[in-house]
This record gives structure tokens, sequence and C-alpha cells, in this order.
């Protein structure tokens, strides 16, 4: 990745190899990224894991193994930027969420718990740091055609990566507090939101 950010331009990259899901390891790379780059203003958290839906159901290691990498380890991170960018009062933290946390359905529930509550915690963070003129965007993609997805069966509502990769940009620089990408995924979960309980168990989402 480094080597093909430098093709594409950029002046300089710095790598730092960990595992999130360490999370006394979290302040060490902060460290080693402004040691390396001075400061920082912008974070942009996209890290995860697709979650195998069925074998959470069955084992309850296996459920927690994906609550821990997808929203307890993003949070952890999330809690040592907050703070630092608040002491300086200034910056913008981005985080990848999920359109899954919206609302909880059978086929992706452990999936779309962890999103949940990373998109609660980021609503949290960001009423909380606005005084302190920091900005925290949410991203909520929908279904993206990466290697995380390879086995899916593509349609009409997948997206390529470079336009999902353009819209978090894009909503970066804007410094804007939610974002669904692409936009329909926003009428979309409304939708989805909107079906009474009483018929929303009854189908296959």
């Amino acid at each position: 990745m480094a080597s093909d950010l430098k093709v594409r331009g950029a002046s300089q990259t710095h790598t730092h190899c960990m595992d999130l899901n360490d999370m006394e390891s979290h302040a060490a790379m902060l460290n080693a990224a402004q040691a390396a780059m001075g400061n920082i203003d912008t974070v942009l958290i996209a890290h995860g894991t697709l979650s195998d839906q069925k074998a959470c159901e069955q084992s309850v290691e296996e459920m927690l193994a994906e609550i821990q990498t997808n929203a307890l380890s993003t949070i952890g991170l999330l809690t040592i930027i907050a703070n630092r960018f608040e002491s300086k009062r200034g910056g913008t933290i981005a985080v990848i969420s999920s359109v899954a946390g919206d609302r909880g359905r059978a086929s992706n529930y452990v999936y779309g718990s962890a999103k949940a509550m990373v998109s609660a915690f980021a609503s949290g963070l960001r009423q909380r740091l606005h005084k302190s003129n920091v900005a925290v965007v949410t991203i909520k993609p929908g279904f993206v055609d990466t290697p995380m997805t390879a086995s899916f069966q593509k349609g009409l509502l997948w997206a390529k990566p470079a336009a999902v990769a353009e819209k978090i940009v894009q909503a970066i620089d804007k410094r804007q507090d939610e974002v669904y990408v692409p936009a329909f995924w926003w009428a979309v979960m409304l939708v989805i939101q909107a079906i009474p309980i009483i018929i929303f168990k009854k189908i296959k989402l």
C-alpha cells in the first residue's frame, strides 16, 4: 500500500504493523505516527472483519472475537485519539461504520451490532468534541466490492472502492457528521428502519 501511494504521488509514506485487538499497542502506534509525521490533524479508522454470522451464532467465543475486532478495538482507539485532539483543540476523526448498524437483521446481526456500537460511540464523541473544534465523521458504506466481499454475488447495490474512497475524502474535507456511501443507502436504511416489527420478523433481510 505504501508503494502504491508513492506511485500515485505521495511525497512520503510511513507504515506501522500492529494487532489492533492489542489495546495496549494503540498509544505506541500513535506515538510512532506523531514522531514520523509531526503534527497529525486527520485520522481515518478503517479496520475490521466480515463476521461469519452462522459461526457466531454457534460460538460465544467467535461472537465475542468479532465484537472485539469490529467494535471494541475501534472505540478504544477512538478514545485515545479523541483525548489527544481535544487537548490541542482541533482535528478531524473519521471512522468506518456500516449501514448494517442501523437495524439488526438476522443475516448479520453480530457484525451489525458491532457497527451500531461504533456509530453510537461516534455520535456521543461528536457532541462531546464539538466545542473543541474536533470533527467526528461517521462513514456508513453499503455493499463495497473489495477482497473482504469477494465471495458475494454482486448486484446493482454494489459500489466500487474508488467511488467510495472519493466520497470518504469529500466527507473528511467537509467535516461532515454522518455520510452514507453511496448516498442512496440513506433512503434504503430509512425504509428498513421504518418496517413495523410485526412485519420485520417475517421477512428475510
